[in-house]
């Protein structure tokens, strides 16, 4: 019975590592955030290989890629690690006690300036749960990296997830009053056309064109300038020196517009919403870890809603597969 239930505790380590080698893509990632040294990583990766006897990933000179047979495994361990996790969570449930691993992601500039800080109190109050928050510049394949909850801004078009609206989310564009005062500031969707528009270039998406709606008309308008960049806090800062007008979101651009560095031009027009969700799998019970790290969120997130213009507030409501 012992050496069973070893046997047991070593598959699902197995489990749980190859999850993580698969969201990083980087064994020298992985050892970092395991606090092993690469040579150890490469060592218990290659174990693990000759233990199925397949090759789980290719090793290529930038990142790693994961084989057939490593898609197969990944895909497989989820489902194992998350009815493992909720049935140690049924069998203690009567605990308060937050236990087992909460894996987050969430982008680079909303994670760094919100989510961060809430992982960090969520911890403080939570010692017996490990947390994870991984920072990332690209949408996640999210059934396949090893993640708990997605902090998205946006839409969530996979139907196979719960997005639970947390923040109420909107873009607006605007500019220094500086450079307001030399160029004039903007009272038609065409006159964007006659400024320099700080573009940002993200996801290989066209974010030269941008969209605006009123009373249900849309306007699509093309937008250029001498400045391009593909960091959203580049932009940002280029705007504040006083070099056009650019486009952001609300949780990015709301202090310096309340601060007056910036002003938000064109406000009687609406533009694509960009609320923030937290994303998870669905499943039969929802983990408590998940449940409770996603309320605490809402809760806190609630304060960033203060003094949104155009009257938008979160409700809590929206929870939807």
């Amino acid at each position: 019975m012992l050496t069973r239930s070893r046997e047991l505790a070593t598959t699902s380590e197995d489990l749980r590592f190859f999850m993580r080698v698969a969201a990083l893509s980087s064994l020298t990632e992985v050892a970092r955030e395991l606090g092993l040294s690469l040579p150890a990583v490469s060592k218990r990766l290659a174990l693990l290989e000759e233990k199925l006897g397949v090759q789980l990933v290719r090793r290529t000179t930038r990142r790693l890629e994961l084989t057939p047979e490593g898609v197969l495994y990944a895909e497989g361990a989820r489902p194992i690690l998350s009815q493992l996790a909720l049935l140690e969570e049924e069998v203690s449930h009567e605990s308060a006690t937050l236990q087992g691993s909460l894996n987050i992601n969430a982008s680079f500039g909303f994670g760094r300036r919100y989510v961060a800080p809430l992982v960090s109190q969520f911890a403080a109050q939570h010692p017996a749960l490990t947390l994870n928050l991984q920072l990332s510049s690209q949408p996640l394949n999210f059934l396949n990296a090893g993640i708990d909850v997605d902090i998205r801004i946006g839409d969530v078009p996979d139907s196979r997830l719960v997005a639970r609206r947390i923040a109420a989310n909107h873009r607006v564009v605007c500019a220094s009053p500086d450079y307001l005062a030399r160029n004039g500031t903007p009272q038609r969707i065409e006159d964007l056309a006659q400024h320099n528009c700080i573009v940002l270039r993200q996801h290989e998406a066209d974010f030269t064109i941008w969209r605006f709606s009123q009373a249900g008309k849309e306007i699509r308008q093309k937008v250029q300038g001498s400045l391009t960049t593909n960091d959203g806090e580049v932009a940002m800062r280029l705007a504040l020196d006083g070099h056009g007008l650019v486009l952001r979101s609300w949780w990015d651009a709301r202090e310096a517009i309340l601060s007056g560095r910036l002003v938000q031009v064109l406000s009687c027009w609406q533009l694509p919403s960009a609320d923030i969700y937290a994303v998870y799998s669905q499943s039969r019970r929802t983990p408590k870890r998940i449940k409770c790290f996603v309320d605490y969120l809402l809760a806190r997130l609630s304060e960033y809603t203060v003094a949104m213009p155009q009257g938008r507030q979160v409700t809590g409501e929206g929870e939807r597969p």
